[in-house]
């Protein structure tokens, strides 16, 4: 997967000690195909080389507005206009400041002042994100917050910072994003905004289904790839609700849309965390539901008194979440996708399943081959036929399918 392929980044770096991190945050655009250009403040060479980061880049890097590499004199001018956006991290609360006024007094606050971005012979301004970066007690300071709020004002996007230890010892908000979440959340930002405004419902996972205090039942799902739909709803300007079955995996981070999670155990929990949310506009049942639970769960763990001793438990079914939500929203708005794991006739069952749920679009894969890998490959099927993807990561495939969704609404 390669997310940044085709883009051009200017990273401007100012001084703070996490301008140690920028070239591994460069390592990471370039891994996701970008081409990178740096242009650093002087104070930035204090914390970290010029050498080193034209190294990492493979690019000159510049620092001086009176730079002769730039045939016609005017870095400032030049640097800015063939990239597809300007990523500033570190960036300190000086330099925060002096965006905010409009100052221009070296090469990297002067570009910003005039930057630009030509695409098809037409001018217009070229998109600035910064990721800040300073201890606490001068994040929370009024004057950069003052900072903070102007340059919301004037469509700078604002990336992190985060909240832990901080170089100084201190602990609290400042510290800068981590270099591989800064590059998720520039993939996020050049992701098409197709569900601007829309509520999702996503469910992912499996379901545990107790025997007794002990064990119980589950299936091989780990989740990644409901994790991934929720990543891409974000990326699509959504605002997500995403219910987790026991999973080990971290929640999407929101840099486009809105989040929240809900950790569930059972098809009983997963069920009634999903009724709660009937004013969704997309609902993706993603997760591995088990179909049966066990009527009576023993109070104490089960203990084998023979070499032949064989529990015999009493089985009884698990509500379909998918459908009694299909028919709850049958004549409101929410879109309903469903997901099916089969081991064989995959279209078939694909088809009988879109049916009997009465839902419009059910995606099909095959379980055994997707169940825990970072790749799979699906078919979407609808009342027009099926559509396949794949193989491809998950995430890519996340895309496609938030894609072919936004077509249908």
């Amino acid at each position: 997967m390669m997310s940044l392929n085709n883009k051009t980044i200017l990273l401007g770096i100012t001084g703070g000690i996490a301008a140690y991190k920028s070239p591994e945050l460069v390592r990471q655009l370039i891994k996701q195909g970008a081409k990178v250009k740096v242009v650093m403040t002087d104070a930035a060479t204090h914390f970290v080389t010029p050498t080193t980061l034209q190294a990492v880049s493979g690019n000159p890097v510049f620092i001086s507005q009176w730079d002769a590499r730039i045939p016609n004199g005017m870095p400032h001018i030049e640097l800015s206009r063939d990239v597809d956006a300007i990523l500033i991290a570190p960036v300190s609360a000086d330099f925060m400041a002096k965006l905010s006024l409009g100052l221009a007094d070296d090469l990297l606050s002067t570009l910003c002042l005039a930057r630009g971005h030509e695409s098809n012979g037409v001018l217009s301004d070229c998109p600035l994100l910064i990721t800040p970066s300073m201890n606490r007690q001068m994040w929370e300071h009024v004057a950069t917050q003052r900072s903070v709020e102007k340059l919301l004002q004037d469509q700078v996007i604002l990336l992190g910072p985060a909240s832990g230890d901080q170089a100084c010892g201190e602990v609290g908000m400042g510290r800068m994003l981590e270099p591989v979440e800064i590059c998720e959340a520039l993939i996020a930002f050049f992701q098409p905004k197709l569900l601007q405004g829309k509520k999702v419902l996503i469910t992912a996972g499996p379901t545990y289904e107790p025997i007794d205090p002990v064990r119980g039942l589950t299936n091989r799902s780990s989740g990644k790839m409901g994790f991934a739909i929720a990543r891409a709803a974000l990326e699509a300007g959504a605002t997500v609700h995403l219910i987790a079955g026991p999973v080990s995996l971290e929640t999407p981070l929101a840099y486009s849309g809105k989040i929240t999670r809900v950790n569930v155990m059972s098809a009983a929990d997963m069920h009634a965390a999903v009724m709660a949310h009937p004013d969704c506009d997309l609902f993706f049942s993603v997760a591995a539901v088990a179909d049966w639970r066990v009527n009576h769960i023993a109070e104490q763990k089960i203990k084998k008194q023979s070499a032949s001793d064989i529990p015999a438990f009493d089985l009884v079914q698990n509500p379909d979440i998918l459908l009694e939500f299909a028919k709850k929203s049958v004549n409101q708005h929410p879109f309903c996708i469903g997901f099916a794991a089969e081991t064989q006739n995959l279209i078939d069952h694909g088809k009988k399943k879109l049916l009997a749920k009465n839902i419009p679009l059910l995606i099909a894969n095959h379980g055994p081959s997707t169940f825990g890998e970072d790749h799979n490959q699906i078919t979407l099927i609808d009342a027009q036929g099926e559509s396949h993807f794949g193989p491809a990561d998950k995430i890519s495939l996340a895309r496609d399918v938030i894609r072919e969704v936004s077509k249908r609404l």
